[in-house]
């Protein structure tokens, strides 16, 4: 078994969270192993919770598109969320939440060792740009320790307001030549890195 199938067994058994009790299945993430870009979400919904596969409904669907905007196919990429079970009705995931899942999050990096990440929606924003406003920096990126972060609206925002859309895009559109520039991206100086972000901790 790989690592990363380890680590996907002991999400599905994981307890620390109240909503465990009501999942009908835990949601850990999909994709290449050894995948370039890895997107991370916010949290599972109801048909993510059915099926145990991340980013599966109508959000999904536009994920896909997106995907194919620049030839690429969900199986090149890793999918994952912030947190891995669905929240009752939907709601927003809750600090404390984050902060039980975060451990599974900071593993997956370690195990896939993406050159970037993308972050779909603000609460995956939040873990890699603390303070930030999405609608500010959303289509820009920021390096350190050599993974390129890059800030994205969520799919679902697209499925909401279709104004988005657009800017969806042309924010998708970006990522292969900001790949292929990523030695020339600057590292970026900060105190602390992304990873060990506490704006969480409660």
């Amino acid at each position: 078994m790989s690592a990363l199938l380890g680590l996907y067994e002991e999400i599905k058994h994981c307890q620390k969270c109240e909503i465990a009790k009501d999942r009908t299945k835990a949601v850990p993430g999909e994709g290449a192993e050894d995948a370039d870009i890895m997107f991370i979400g916010e949290a599972p919904g109801w048909h993510e919770d059915q099926q145990g596969r991340p980013f599966v409904g109508p959000a999904g669907q536009f994920l896909d598109e997106l995907l194919a905007l620049i030839n690429l196919k969900r199986e090149q990429v890793y999918i994952t969320n912030v947190i891995k079970t669905r929240p009752p009705v939907n709601r927003d995931p809750l600090p404390q939440e984050i902060l039980n899942c975060r451990p599974w999050l900071d593993r997956q990096i370690e195990l896939i060792r993406p050159r970037m990440i993308v972050t779909l929606g603000r609460y995956s924003m939040a873990l890699f740009f603390p303070g930030k406003s999405i609608s500010k920096i959303h289509g820009t990126a920021q390096k350190w320790d050599g993974i390129i972060y890059y800030a994205m609206y969520h799919p679902a925002a697209a499925l909401h307001q279709q104004r988005l859309r657009e800017t969806i895009k042309a924010d998708m559109r970006r990522i292969p030549e900001l790949l292929a520039q990523a030695k020339s991206i600057p590292e970026e100086k900060q105190e602390t890195p992304p990873q060990q972000s506490s704006m969480f901790e409660v």
